[in-house]
C-alpha cells in the first residue's frame, strides 16, 4: 500500500485526472459559509479541463442543494454538476410505492416532489423514509428509540436518503439521517441506501461526468465511511480533507504520512493524498 501523501494545493495533482468527485458539507461549506479556498481550488481544476461533480449524501434532490450553494454565494463556475444522496433515492422510493412515513424535517419534502407518494402516520405505513431528524439542532438518535422500536416491531423496511452519521453546522456537530438509519439496523430493522458510499450514486455521477474508467476520478471528501471508503470501493483515488468530521481523531492535519497511512489501514480504507483543507 503506497504512502498517504500530503498535498499544498489540488492544483499539484488535478491535472492527473478527468473527473473530481467533490464532498459538500465540511469541504465546500460548513453549512454556515462557504470555503473560499475550495472554491477557487475547484475553479482552477475546472481552468485545467476537470469535471467537477460535486457529490453529496444531501437528502434533497440536486436543485436543492444549488439553491443552497447558490445562497452561501459559491460559485457556480467552480463546478459542472451535482449529484445527490437524494437524487439516486428517489428511485427507492418510487419503487417502494404506497403508505410512507417520513422521518424528517418539512424542508426535505422536495425529494417527494414529482412522486406518487402517500405520507401516512406510523400506524399506517408500509415503508419508512428517513431524510433526518424532526429538530436536528436539538435532538439525538436517542430520541428515537421508541419510535423505531414501534417501526421494528411492524419489521418496517427504512429507506435512508442521506447516509452521513454527523456533519458541521459551523461549529456544531449535529445528527442525520444515517444515525437514525444505524440505529434501526442495530435492532436488525431492514434499511436501503444509495448515497455514499453505496455504488448507486457513484455510477451515477460517472455516467454525468462521461467516466467510465475509475481511476480516472479523484475522490474529495472528509467522511472515512462515507467518502473515503465509497472511492475505494468505486476504484477511485482519495483525497482526504483532515479538518473535517475526523478531525479530532486523525492526528490532525500535522500527522505524518505514514500515521495516517496506518491509521486508515486499520479501518481498511485508504487515500492517495491529504491535506488540512482544500485549497
Amino acid at each position: 500500500m503506497n504512502e498517504t501523501r500530503s498535498i499544498d494545493t489540488l492544483a499539484a495533482v488535478a491535472g492527473g485526472y478527468k473527473a473530481i468527485f467533490c464532498d459538500v458539507w465540511g469541504v465546500v461549506h460548513n453549512g454556515v459559509a462557504k470555503h473560499l479556498a475550495a472554491e477557487g481550488a475547484l475553479r482552477q481544476a475546472r481552468g485545467m479541463g476537470v469535471t467537477v461533480v460535486l457529490l453529496t449524501n444531501s437528502p434533497r434532490p440536486s436543485e436543492g442543494v444549488r439553491a443552497q450553494l447558490d445562497t452561501l454565494g459559491f460559485s457556480p463556475d467552480a463546478y459542472d454538476a451535482i449529484v445527490t444522496s437524494g437524487d439516486v433515492t428517489r428511485g427507492l422510493i418510487a419503487r417502494a410505492g404506497g403508505n410512507l412515513f417520513h422521518i424528517g424535517p418539512e424542508r426535505d419534502l422536495d425529494l417527494f416532489a414529482g412522486i406518487d407518494a402517500h405520507f401516512v402516520g406510523e400506524e399506517d405505513a408500509a415503508t419508512v423514509v428517513a431524510t433526518g431528524l424532526f429538530r436536528d439542532e436539538e435532538e439525538t438518535p436517542a430520541d428515537y428509540a421508541e419510535l423505531l422500536g414501534r417501526l421494528r416491531a411492524r419489521d418496517l423496511p427504512m429507506i435512508c436518503a442521506n447516509p452521513d452519521i454527523v456533519v458541521h453546522r459551523g461549529e456544531k456537530l449535529i445528527f442525520c439521517a444515517g444515525s437514525v438509519a444505524k440505529e434501526y439496523e442495530a435492532m436488525g430493522g431492514r434499511v436501503s441506501m444509495a448515497g455514499k458510499p453505496f455504488s448507486p450514486i457513484y455510477a451515477h455521477a460517472a455516467g454525468i461526468a462521461g467516466i467510465a474508467d475509475p481511476s480516472e476520478v479523484l475522490a474529495i471528501g472528509d467522511g472515512l465511511n462515507t467518502d473515503i471508503r465509497g472511492a475505494n470501493a468505486y476504484g477511485a483515488d482519495a483525497l482526504l480533507v483532515m479538518e473535517g468530521i475526523h478531525r479530532d481523531e486523525l492526528g490532525g492535519s500535522e500527522v505524518e504520512g505514514e500515521v495516517l497511512t496506518a491509521n486508515l489501514s486499520e479501518r481498511g480504507l485508504s487515500a492517495r493524498y491529504f491535506m488540512p483543507r482544500l485549497a
